[in-house]
């Protein structure tokens, strides 16, 4: 549009330019000079124009196959599936159940060859199907349908409220089968172990997918945090087959004379011997918050025992030691405040229990 209002402007400017100039014979020259100028112009600013537009077709069409194809979670048929297939005005040669065998293929009438149905969609098999019949019918209209969705089984275990085993009626990603769990359970770990046992048919289109393939089978750890953010690489589709599990955390025990002695999970943030006591309510009345002690593993298969003073800790005139995996935290009772304790709750007793007299 902008060429042709330029090329409109310049043609205009010449013939008026000769026009005006029509009494002196040597001023033709201006004009031609100029509208020998303007057609080299013009035909570079087309030439332009068109490979502007050109880069710009080209890249749009790279943008769209590159989005169809990474973002295609259109669910893909497998074996063991059952599909129904209909031929409109051609009720002899529908098919009401037919199941994907364990090769992906499956029969269907006047076709003597199986038919391969496994890693298609149903548009895509019903296109494939219209092709086949073409040399008995006119145009035939085909629909496909899956009517029992078989071939991609996945499991949750682990750490997840709602453990079990899911039946994808499409391309699901991990977070959304997470939540399908019920998410994870207040012991979940800092980990997410998929194990990839692959399904009956793995859908590949060229060797480097079957080299992918092949190894990505095994085990693959992606952190939970990451998973539950969403964050790219950590949220990956489910592969058929799939087992999703979320190992328990590392765990320390807090017991002895604290108000609720309890098992904690270790998860990002390091544990401190005090904020353990912390969770677990605080020391008890009783509690001897002078001399805790830990008890804690060590790698020749024996027992350490560190002791701390939880008052210096609060006052910061010692280390709060960070506990490690399978720590014990233990609070000893005080004897002084034992002793005061029983004493506190005998006098009440014994006043009650006693004769009331009078005195006159």
């Amino acid at each position: 549009m902008r060429l042709t209002i330029l090329m409109k402007t310049i043609f205009t400017s010449l013939d008026t330019t000769a026009r005006s100039q029509s009494f002196r014979p040597k001023s033709f020259l201006i004009p031609n000079t100029m509208l020998g100028l303007a057609v080299i112009l013009s035909a570079g600013l087309c030439t332009k124009v068109l490979a502007q537009e050109n880069s710009q077709v080209t890249a749009t069409s790279q943008i769209a196959a590159s989005k169809t194809s990474s973002d295609d979670a259109r669910y893909r048929i497998g074996a063991g599936d059952v599909l129904g297939i209909i031929v409109r005005k051609s009720p002899e040669l529908s098919m009401e159940a037919v199941r994907v065998d364990q090769r992906g293929m499956i029969r269907i009438p006047m076709i003597d060859e199986a038919v391969p149905a496994a890693c298609k969609t149903e548009s895509e098999l019903a296109d494939n199907i219209s092709t086949l019949y073409r040399q008995y019918k006119n145009n035939p209209n085909v629909a496909v349908f899956v009517r029992d969705f078989q071939s991609r089984p996945v499991a949750v275990i682990g750490a997840v409220n709602a453990p079990g085993q899911f039946r994808l009626q499409r391309q699901v990603r991990l977070l959304e089968l997470l939540s399908f769990a019920g998410g994870p359970s207040p012991l979940a770990g800092r980990i997410i172990n998929v194990i990839h046992t692959g399904g009956p048919i793995i859908c590949q289109k060229d060797p480097s997918e079957v080299e992918a393939t092949s190894a990505g089978q095994g085990l693959g750890i992606i952190q939970l945090n990451d998973t539950l953010k969403g964050k790219e690489g950590a949220n990956p589709f489910v592969q058929p087959g799939d087992i999703i599990q979320l190992p328990e955390a590392d765990q320390v025990y807090v017991i002895g004379h604290v108000v609720q002695p309890r098992v904690i999970a270790l998860k990002d943030k390091a544990i401190t011997v005090s904020w353990a006591i912390a969770m677990a309510g605080g020391a008890s009345r009783d509690g001897r918050t002078s001399r805790v002690r830990i008890i804690r593993e060590i790698p020749s298969g024996g027992k350490q025992e560190i002791f701390v003073d939880l008052g210096a800790i609060q006052k910061q005139k010692a280390i709060d030691i960070a506990l490690v995996p399978n720590d014990i935290v233990e609070v000893g009772s005080s004897t002084g405040k034992t002793i005061l304790g029983i004493l506190q709750g005998a006098v009440p007793t014994a006043i009650t229990q006693g004769a009331v007299r009078i005195i006159p």
